[in-house]
C-alpha cells in the first residue's frame, strides 16, 4: 500500500508541475468534509502535502466568517494553521511562498489571542523565510500595532540588509513608516 501511496503521489505531483491544478479540482477537494474538515485535512496530508493545497483549504475556511468577530471560527482557524505549520517542515517549505503565507497569516490570527506567542511565530516565519519582504512587514506591522516604533524601523531595516523580495515593497513600508501611518502598507500596495 505504502508503494502505492508513493506512485500516486509521484505522479500526482508529475501532473501538477506539467499542468496547472484547476480551481474546481481544489473547490472538489476542499469542499469534501464541511463540518470539521478533517476529510480535507487528512487527504491534504496523505497526499502531496504541500503548502499551495494547505494554503488554499485554509483560505477556504477563512471565508466562513470573520475571525476578529467569530471566537470559534477564531479557535478552529488557529488550529488549523498550527496542524498545518507542524506538517509542513521548515526546512523542506522554507523557500515556498505559500509556506511563508501560512507562517504569517498564523502569526496574525494568534495576535488577535495573545500578542506574546504572535510574536514568536512572527519571529518564526522570519527566520525560516526571510527572503519574502512580505514576511518582515507584517512582522514589523504587528510591533507597529503594539507600539514598538523602534523595533518595527529595525525590522524593516534588516530586511533591506538582508535584500528580502520585492524591495520596493520594504521601500515603501519604510516610507508609510517615515511619514507616520498606521498602515505600512494599504490594500493596493499589498
Amino acid at each position: 500500500i505504502a508503494s502505492i501511496m508513493n506512485r500516486v503521489r509521484d505522479l500526482k505531483n508529475k501532473y501538477r508541475n506539467e499542468d496547472n491544478i484547476t480551481d474546481e479540482f481544489n473547490c472538489t477537494k476542499i469542499s469534501a468534509d464541511t463540518t470539521d474538515n478533517s476529510g480535507t485535512v487528512n487527504q491534504i496530508m496523505m497526499t502531496a502535502n504541500n503548502p499551495e493545497d494547505w494554503l488554499v483549504f485554509l483560505l477556504r475556511l477563512e471565508k466562513k466568517g470573520i475571525p476578529q468577530m467569530d471566537v470559534s471560527l477564531l479557535n478552529r482557524l488557529i488550529g488549523r494553521y498550527s496542524q498545518a505549520v507542524t506538517a509542513l517542515p521548515a526546512e523542506k517549505h522554507s523557500q515556498d511562498e505559500s509556506y511563508a503565507r501560512i507562517l504569517v497569516r498564523f502569526a496574525e490570527l494568534k495576535a488577535l489571542q495573545d500578542p506574546e506567542e504572535a510574536r514568536d511565530q512572527f519571529h518564526l516565519a522570519k527566520l525560516n523565510c526571510k527572503k519574502f519582504a512580505f514576511v518582515h512587514v507584517a512582522f514589523a506591522q504587528f510591533e507597529l500595532t503594539q507600539g514598538n516604533l523602534k523595533k518595527c524601523k529595525q525590522l524593516l531595516q534588516k530586511a533591506m540588509e538582508c535584500s528580502a523580495v520585492p524591495l520596493e515593497m520594504l521601500e515603501t513600508a519604510l516610507q508609510n513608516f517615515h511619514a507616520q501611518k498606521k498602515q505600512l502598507l494599504s490594500d493596493e500596495e499589498k
